[in-house]
């Protein structure tokens, strides 16, 4: 993973939205400070909650504003040097930034806050929509891992840097200095980004604001699971916006800390957030892992309800620095949870921005990414008025406002998850290859990467078809028995996975050439079906001789087929071991696995003895 960031084709993108991201903070928390303690004198109003509000709108509002624009300008150009463009104009609006702090233009300040609002909006497409063209498929999980762990450290030490310089004699020559030192810094690295062109089907781009924007949103809401990942992402920067915007308070009201309280719980939510990316890429073993998305919404829930019961019931008058507030009993446990829910919330979100990457179409994928920024801004409005409603109009306390949220998040992720089960199902299926095997696999980039394939495995226990759904890139319908597929409960599972369920044609006719029909629908339909041709589980760990029904199916549809051996999972705990299953003492737990694809053989000149000897010849079996 370390070694993704020393090269080239992704070094470059990490630092220069790092050094991005941390002018944005810097300018931003040192202009607040400025204006909270003093500024605001030289504005036509005095009121500094009602600055403080209007600097935030003025940075979010250009995201509503231009986000489809800049959506449809990343996929029509190169992307690199789109991303150049955009340096530069840090750069010019940061030179405007100094002139303004030393005329003492704090108006004018407004104004460069929104052309950085601006900047940003048109870069946050362009940031993530060129990751797929940079990174191959098995490493843009760790590419979102490092963006999001870089971009909420840079966060981090921009906030903190600002709060230092404003503090400093000669801030305003300090300030200046560190502007347009990273604007600088972030062209040159963007100038060692490599190229990548714009897909071909990509639309010329025109400026038409208000048709993007539509057009953007049906782009978002024709996929379902691209449009609900949407919607769990920005419920993400909902959820995050409720805390953070409530640090200040809560230290000073809920904790009785001063502002190196304040910062430490920054600290805590950033460092979290930024080991829980890079977590989430070494669970997701390099492949965009669905299940880690549930274990990441429990978690928030779980230490969000925590958080709600660790401030104290009453505080000490006089505000405590850091060294006294840890040597209070709840010091550490409130610390604690923020990091808890920082690392949880890592795991929630890498996977879904790899989602959205790795499933929009590359000459629509910049605008998937725009729409999610719209409603990323969208939904931190949101988390402003629900923070009004409930601490202001129903006079919560914070640790109150923080409980709701939390009861919220598990109400949110419900609703998901029962509308999109595929994240339930692909919790069960990773749980399950990180519980009970080690699952190592071979060859498995040789399954076509779109159209129709038929995968050909031996059957050696229950769990067959769930490890290899969790080996395989690609969605795959397997053909299972009918009386598996009927089991209470897992059957809600296998709908969702589209599972086609047979019968021999004795037992059951209708049941019977219905799989037929609908194995060759997907096939038709260019997706990947598995079909186990032993029809039964081995009972003595040897393969089975295959029936003739493979042959059906080719005869029917001639398309590609790939065969596939399980190795190590006989004797294994969902495995048959002499006359039964599941015998006491047989199963091992943990049990080292392997999963091997052959080459893709012609479908058409291929039969069931043919596959049946490829199969036995990958698990090192005679005939």
């Amino acid at each position: 993973m370390k070694a993704l960031l020393s090269q080239r084709r992704f070094g470059p993108l990490f630092f220069t939205q790092a050094l991005g991201a941390a002018n944005d903070n810097l300018f931003k928390n040192a202009l607040m400070l400025l204006l909270t303690f003093g500024g605001s004198q030289l504005l036509p109003w005095q009121d500094s909650s009602l600055t403080v509000n209007i600097a935030a709108g003025l940075f979010i509002l250009p995201f509503l504003l231009f986000s489809a624009t800049a959506g449809s300008l990343a996929d029509s150009m190169d992307k690199a040097r789109l991303i150049r463009y955009i340096k530069l104009w840090e750069i010019l609006i940061m030179a405007g930034a100094v002139l303004a702090l030393w005329a003492g233009q704090y108006l004018l300040l407004l104004g460069v806050l929104f052309l950085m609002g601006s900047q940003s909006a048109f870069f946050g497409p362009v940031k993530y929509a060129i990751l797929p063209q940079l990174l191959k498929p098995s490493e843009l999980v760790a590419g979102n891992a490092w963006v999001e762990m870089g971009t909420f450290v840079a966060i981090l030490l921009g906030t903190i840097a600002g709060g230092l310089v404003v503090g400093m004699e000669a801030a305003l020559r300090w300030l200046s200095v560190g502007l347009l030192v990273l604007a600088v810094a972030g062209y040159l690295a963007a100038r060692l980004i490599p190229a990548a062109p714009a897909s071909p089907k990509a639309p010329p781009f025109q400026f038409k604001p208000w048709q993007q924007s539509r057009e953007m949103f049906r782009i978002g809401r024709q996929n379902r699971t691209l449009f609900l990942s949407l919607m769990a992402i920005s419920w993400f920067w909902f959820l995050g916006a409720g805390y953070l915007t409530q640090f200040a308070n809560y230290a000073r009201l809920n904790l009785g800390g001063d502002n190196t309280v304040v910062t430490a719980l920054l600290v805590a939510f950033s460092v979290g957030v930024a080991i829980g990316s890079m977590l989430c890429e070494r669970l997701s073993g390099g492949q965009v892992e669905l299940g880690l998305v549930p274990i990441g919404s429990v978690g928030l829930t779980l230490f969000g309800l925590d958080l709600a019961f660790a401030s104290p019931t009453e505080v000490a008058p006089q505000l405590m620095g850091l060294g006294a507030y840890l040597a209070e009993p709840y010091g550490w446990r409130v610390l604690i949870d923020l990091t808890l829910i920082g690392v949880f919330g890592g795991l929630f979100i890498v996977p879904l921005y790899a989602l959205l990457q790795s499933r929009a179409d590359e000459d629509q994928r910049a605008r998937v990414i725009a729409a999610n920024n719209v409603m990323n801004a969208l939904f931190m409005v949101a988390s402003a008025l629900f923070g009004i409603l409930f601490l202001s109009v129903m006079e919560l306390s914070i640790d109150q406002y923080f409980g709701v949220l939390a009861i919220m998040n598990a109400a949110v992720a419900l609703y998901v998850y029962f509308q999109l089960p595929e994240f339930v199902l692909r919790l069960c299926i990773w749980l399950l290859s990180h519980s009970f095997y080690r699952v190592k696999s071979q060859g498995l980039a040789q399954i076509p990467k779109e159209g129709p394939a038929l995968l050909v495995c031996n059957h050696v226990s229950f769990v067959d078809a769930l490890l290899l759904a969790g080996s395989c890139r690609r969605p795959v319908r397997f053909v299972m028995d009918k009386s598996i597929y009927q089991l209470p409960v897992l059957n809600w599972l296998f709908k969702v996975a589209k599972t086609i369920p047979i019968c021999s044609q004795k037992q059951d006719p209708g049941t019977y050439q219905r799989a037929f029909e609908r194995i060759d629908a997907e096939l038709a339909a260019g997706e990947v079906v598995c079909i186990f041709p032993e029809g039964k589980l081995t009972r003595d760990g040897n393969i089975n001789s295959f029936r003739p029904g493979v042959e059906k199916i080719l005869e029917q549809r001639p398309v590609p087929v790939v065969p596939m051996a399980l190795k190590g999972l006989w004797g294994s705990f969902f495995s048959h071991q002499g006359k039964g299953a599941f015998k006491p003492g047989r199963g091992r737990f943990w049990s080292k696995i392997a999963i091997v694809a052959g080459p893709p053989l012609d479908g058409a000149h291929t039969d069931a003895a043919e596959l049946e000897a490829q199969v036995r010849d990958l698990r090192g079996e005679q005939m």
